[in-house]
């Protein structure tokens, strides 16, 4: 299982990456991605919504099952990987650089509380 160390992680299996800006960026971990399969469909983000941690921030289908993906922390969804439209497939191909989504924190203090690479593959291995 590849975990990039730099990046936090959820229990439902997204990754994030605090930016400079202050942002985060959001996808799922390659063990999400290997588990749905085939990836045919991201979407239902709205740009715009406030979202309390672990609010449904997006939809991830695959030819195996749909997921929702949600918000790590709480915050404003400030834009969407719109190339994700007509290449989904590229979460497959490169989890870790084909993000969803993009929130602004309510208070980025709570990225810093989200698990570490050693802790995911503790939650992800249990699985």
């Amino acid at each position: 299982m590849h975990l990039p160390p730099e990046l936090k992680y959820t229990e439902s299996h997204e990754w994030v990456r605090l930016e400079a800006d202050g942002t985060v960026v959001v996808g799922i971990t390659d063990h999400a991605q290997q588990e749905l399969g085939d990836i045919v469909f991201v979407g239902d983000v709205k740009v715009g919504a406030q979202l309390k941690a672990r609010d449904a921030a997006a939809v991830v289908e695959s030819v195996k099952a749909a997921s929702d993906i949600y918000a790590p922390v709480a915050g404003e969804i400030v834009a969407f990987n719109a190339s994700l439209d007509s290449e989904p497939q590229r979460i497959n191909e490169s989890p870790y650089e084909a993000w969803i989504f993009k929130l602004r924190p309510a208070d980025a203090g709570d990225v810093a509380k989200l698990m570490d690479a050693a802790g995911y593959a503790a939650v992800a291995g249990q699985e």
